[in-house]
């Protein structure tokens, strides 16, 4: 079974990075400025000697930084209001209010991972370059996202083959402040630790086509979520106008679809629902074949893996008492609001959730007991 990390601290040793770390390809818009080459050192260094629990060194970046961030802020956000989805906008205020989200200033990653950590739990970590799927994906299991401190080159500010701060803090950083968004990512990294490598492929392929580059009905209008579309004019203008790229997202076909990183996709995928694309990943990390099960314990921000019976009888003891608390509220709520959405309860019961009692509700461990 490969290694996986089981305390947030571990993270430390998942910093495998692939490529555009400190060095630069022949083809990168960088690569002939050494200037900008010395200051992609810097970041790098930076990456490599942080360890968890330290503060993320703050940056002074250059004008010719903050040009190319606002250059490139201005354009997306004219395409924002009409293509991002619902979720992506409702957090944008917040993150111009307390992140600094402006024209004139690139954001801090301390002081973003500071308000996601207020908003989802969520924090950031600086990374030195293209990450191993690996060790991307188990960064995700302890809620934790690598970011990139460095900025595309200002020969052309529409295109990075890599990921950089701009894609990472307007692509991604409005979603994870999103409750619903910040616990799929983190099923996801939960997912694949301890997979196979295949598995790690086809789910990092998922990921790619889904959180990068997804699309998802709303009010009838095709909407976008993905990251790498949402941090580039360029091909989010082209994916909007190539309909004919657009399909329907089964994560059993778009598995086995190529993800190309410097050049447009060949297809982009879409769902009818934002909660449609979420459904149709759990059901396909289901699948992944390992000899035990993954679970993440927020207090001491570590996982534990339910490989025998005691330690399953153990988390469903945890379990029964939140149950009996969610058990309490709903009839505390019925007994005082007669519109309660008995909808809503009616679809948890389905679910085998709880199940009626006396007029009432009550789950069904309880009830076993009981009889």
């Amino acid at each position: 079974m490969p290694w996986f990390p089981k305390k947030i601290s571990e993270l430390d040793m998942a910093q495998n990075v692939l490529m555009y770390g400190s060095d630069l390809d022949a083809d990168h818009p960088g690569f002939k400025d050494p200037i900008y080459r010395k200051r992609r050192e810097h970041f790098y260094k930076i990456a490599m000697n942080y360890k968890h629990g330290q503060p993320i060194p703050k940056v002074k970046y250059t004008p010719e930084e903050i040009k190319t961030w606002g250059t490139v802020l201005r354009e997306l956000h004219k395409l924002y209001e009409k293509h991002a989805c619902k979720e992506y906008l409702e957090n944008w205020p917040q993150l111009v209010k307390y992140c600094g989200y402006r024209e004139d200033n690139i954001p801090q990653l301390q002081d973003v991972s500071a308000f996601l950590k207020r908003k989802t739990g969520f924090q950031l970590r600086p990374v030195g370059g293209y990450l191993s799927a690996r060790d991307f994906l188990a960064g995700l299991a302890f809620r934790v996202f690598h970011c990139t401190q460095y900025i595309r080159h200002s020969i052309d500010p529409f295109y990075t083959p890599e990921p950089d701060c701009c894609h990472e803090l307007l692509g991604h950083m409005p979603l994870l402040a999103n409750p619903s968004f910040a616990q799929f990512s983190q099923e996801l990294g939960l997912a694949s630790l301890g997979a196979c490598q295949e598995d790690i492929d086809r789910l990092a392929t998922l990921y790619f086509f889904t959180v990068e580059f997804g699309m998802a009905k709303q009010d009838g209008d095709l909407k976008v979520y993905g990251a790498g579309l949402l941090s580039s004019v360029a091909e989010l203008k082209h994916a909007i106008a190539s309909s004919d790229k657009v399909k329907r997202f089964d994560p059993d076909l778009t598995c086995q679809q190529e993800c190309i990183i410097t050049d447009y996709q060949l297809g982009y995928w879409y769902t009818d629902s934002f909660e449609e694309a979420k459904e149709k990943m759990r059901t396909f990390a289901e699948q992944i074949k390992r000899p035990f099960g993954i679970r993440y314990n927020p207090y001491t921000q570590s996982v534990e893996v339910l490989s025998n019976e005691k330690k399953i009888t153990a988390l469903v003891s945890e379990l029964r008492g939140d149950l009996c608390i969610v058990n309490s509220a709903l009839k505390k709520i019925s007994a005082r609001d007669s519109t309660l959405d008995m909808n809503r309860i009616a679809s948890l019961l389905q679910k085998g959730l709880i199940t009626e009692n006396n007029g009432g509700t009550t789950n069904n461990e309880n009830q076993k007991d009981n009889n």
